[in-house]
This record gives structure tokens, sequence and C-alpha cells, in this order.
């Protein structure tokens, strides 16, 4: 009884909490709020920061269901802007009409100090909560359009991440590695020798939070396997060896920040720089993991019918071709035993499958994660690397496979029209596997 008494206490203490909430939010939307914006944004601020997880459901909710556009006001516009479309006056009406106030409360909140970082917050917590309220998508929206012009690449600064960087910041390059786990600091050391670089995008109102960064090995050829890159016992290379940058792992740092464009421009960026600075580098590639591949292949009957019919066929053959190598049992490529007893024959069906994959599905919405980003981004797929990465998760995701995106840089534009257009630009060595 006396629990029960508690649990309906905290409730009610909890909806007062948001009603006060939504009513300093009125507030600060209010025109006399508007002149002491600052001073109402930092409380709220801090009043949404303590919410519990049911008090930011029902913000969110609120926030759908409450501020968004006047539906009457809305239409009165469209149908005033019909009648005399060249009339700027009721363009901008309509326009003001149709934007949510949500967006003017984000607006005044990014004045106050930390208010850019308590916003990247709210939208990690709407993003954690999206997929099963669905309602929440006209929040998103209006987030998303924010963020992506606060954090436009014109804002943001680039910063080469090295040994003598403050051990904050190196801390947080362990911890939000993604790709190729920091095995401690004797291993991020190794990673920011001469022979390897790391780069990251900055905003100035976090400035000591890196967005995301990219790790580069520079090299004397396109790698091939990914324990050389990450090996932390290697010897750095003298850098007249260097002729190959290879951007091995790129990672977001702020889950807040998920898909606002910032990995594209950062990895051209370096690309850029790193020409400035080593004139002698020729090729600029990745050597990249294919994550999707082996869940493709597992619902092969559903994924073959999206290919086009000679595409299709190719991989239904090589597909039953990897099944007798394997002994009727994808399951072993996810281990080191059973890829190590799989024949050539297997190998060279797989790395089939895998072009067949990154040709024919990237460019549609269930492609690999990986290769839409970097095909999007204008690289070209270049080479497959069979037994390239032998970790567990790389077993696991792709049987070891991994993949090199070139960047041609007097090219990129040419690449991204074709594939925005349906079509992965691809070298030889990866047409004659399909």
């Amino acid at each position: 009884m006396l629990d029960r008494l508690r649990s309906a206490a905290r409730r009610v203490q909890g909806d007062r909490a948001v009603r006060a909430l939504l009513g300093d939010c009125r507030r600060l939307l209010s025109a006399r709020g508007e002149a002491n914006s600052p001073a109402i944004a930092a409380d709220i601020v801090g009043q949404i920061d303590r919410l519990g997880d049911d008090q930011r459901l029902s913000f969110f909710e609120h926030l759908a269901q409450d501020f968004g556009p006047d539906v009457q006001q809305v239409l009165d516009a469209a149908q005033a802007y019909a009648q005399a479309p060249t009339d700027p006056q009721r363009l901008l009406a309509l326009t003001q009409a149709a934007e949510p106030p949500r967006q003017e409360l984000f607006r005044r909140l990014n004045r106050t100090p930390g208010g850019t970082a308590a916003i990247v917050r709210l939208r990690r917590a709407l993003l954690e909560r999206l997929p099963k309220q669905a309602p929440l998508a006209t929040v998103e929206n209006d987030l998303l359009h924010l963020l992506s012009s606060w954090f436009n690449p014109g804002f943001l600064q680039m910063r080469k991440v090295d040994w003598n960087s403050p051990a904050q910041l190196l801390e947080q390059i362990i911890r939000h590695e993604a790709v190729h786990e920091v095995d401690g600091w004797d291993d991020l050391r190794r990673r920011l020798q001469p022979d390897r670089r790391c780069f990251a995008f900055f905003h100035p109102q976090l400035p000591d939070e890196p967005l995301i960064f990219v790790e580069v090995a520079l090299v004397p050829e396109m790698a091939a396997q990914i324990a050389p890159l990450i090996d932390k016992k290697s010897q750095p290379l003298d850098p007249a060896q260097f002729k190959v940058a290879v951007f091995y792992s790129i990672s977001n740092c702020q889950p807040g920040l998920r898909g606002v464009s910032l990995g594209n421009f950062l990895i051209k960026r370096v690309a850029e720089q790193l020409k400035r600075e080593l004139p002698q580098l020729k090729t600029f590639c990745t050597l990249s993991p294919i994550p999707g591949l082996m869940a493709w292949l597992h619902k092969a009957k559903d994924t073959f019918t999206t290919l086009p019919a000679a595409a299709g066929e190719s991989a239904a053959q090589a597909l039953a071709a990897l099944r007798k190598a394997a002994g009727d049992e994808l399951a072993s490529l996810g281990t080191g035993a059973g890829l190590g007893a799989l024949p050539e024959a297997g190998h060279a069906a797989l790395s089939t499958l895998a072009a067949l994959y990154l040709v024919h599905a990237s460019p549609t919405p269930k492609g690999d994660p990986v290769a839409r980003f970097h095909l999007d981004n204008g690289a070209r797929l270049e080479r497959l690397n069979p037994r390239a990465n032998l970790s567990a998760k790389g077993l696991k995701q792709s049987a070891g496979l991994m993949v090199n995106y070139l960047y041609d840089l007097q090219r990129i534009e040419t690449c991204h029209d074709r594939f925005v257009h349906g079509r992965v630009v691809h070298s030889r060595a990866v047409a004659a596997l399909l």
C-alpha cells in the first residue's frame, strides 16, 4: 500500500514538473519571454535535464501535439498564396504559418550557454524513443532540420588529434572508436604516430567534444588487411614510403547528431589537407567493413528477388557454390575455424556475392550502410579483400571480407551523381567478380 502511494506521489510530482516546464516554454515563446530568453532558456534546459524517462516522454508528446502549426492558419495562408503566388507577402505569411512554434522554441533554447549541447542531448533521447513512438517524428523532423543548419560544415573546425592533445580528448577517442576498438593507451599512441593520423570535427559551442573523427594510415600501397594497420607493436614507416592514405575508421561521437551530414565532409577535408601537406600521396582510399553482408545472405530468399534478373541468377549460383563449400553451414563462416576450412572456390563465391551485394543493393535504402555512405560521398568501389578482418566482429558481419573504396578527388562529383541515379561506379576488378 505504501509503495503504491509513493508511486502515485511520484507521478503527481512528475506531472507537475512537466506542466511547469510547458508553462515556461510558452513563456519563452511570448513577446515578453523573448526579451528575457537567455535566463528563461537556461532554466528550461535545467528542467529538461532533470526529467525522468516518463516525464521526458510526456514532454515530447506535448511538443508534438501542442507546439505544432495551426492547421486553419496554414490552410488560410495557402489559399491566399494560391490566389496571388507572385505576392511575396503572401508567401511570407504561408511560410510563417507553416513553421511549428517548437522550432522557434528550440532556437531560443539555443541562445543560452549550453543550449546547443542540451538540444543535442534532447534529440538523442528522442531518437531512442522514436521507433515505438511514431507520432514524435514531427518533433524529430524539426530537430534534424535545425541541427543540420547549426552543424553546417562551414561552422565546424577540423583539428588534428595527436599524442599531445588534451587527455580528455584522447579518452573520448578511445571511448567513441566504433569500428576497431582501441586496446588501451599503447594502442592509441601507435595510432597517433607520424604514419597514422586522426582528425576530428568540433563545433564552437562544443569546443571540447569531438563530433566525429576519422583515422588514417599512411602506407606504401592500398591496404588489403586491417590487422597491420592497427597492430600496436608495428614500427612507424619512413615518410618516404607514404604513397597511399587509407581511411580505416570513422566514428560518430554524438548520437544526437545522427543523420546530420558530417563524415562525408570530414573525409574530403582531410584528403585535401593531407594532399597539401604530403604532395607525394597519390591515392586516397578506405579499408571498410561490409556490416550488412552476412545478414543479406541469410535472407537470400527475400533479398535476391530484388536484384536484376541476371544478377539474381548469378547470386543464386554463387550462394549454392558457397553453401556446398561450407558444408551447407553459412554460420560456420562467422568463425575463424570455419573460414579457415573454406576452400578457394568458396572464397571466390563469397567475393562474387559481396560484389553483387555492393553493386546492386547499395543504391537501395536496404543497402549496406557503410557502402551507401562512401558511394554517396563520391567514392568508387575499388577492390574486395578476402580474409581481411579476422576479428570476431569482422567474421560475424562479413565472413572476414573488407572493401576498398577509392576517393579520386577529380571524380568525386561524377561518382556521387551516378550513385544518386542508381549506379555504383566500380573498378574492372570488381566487374570481373559479377
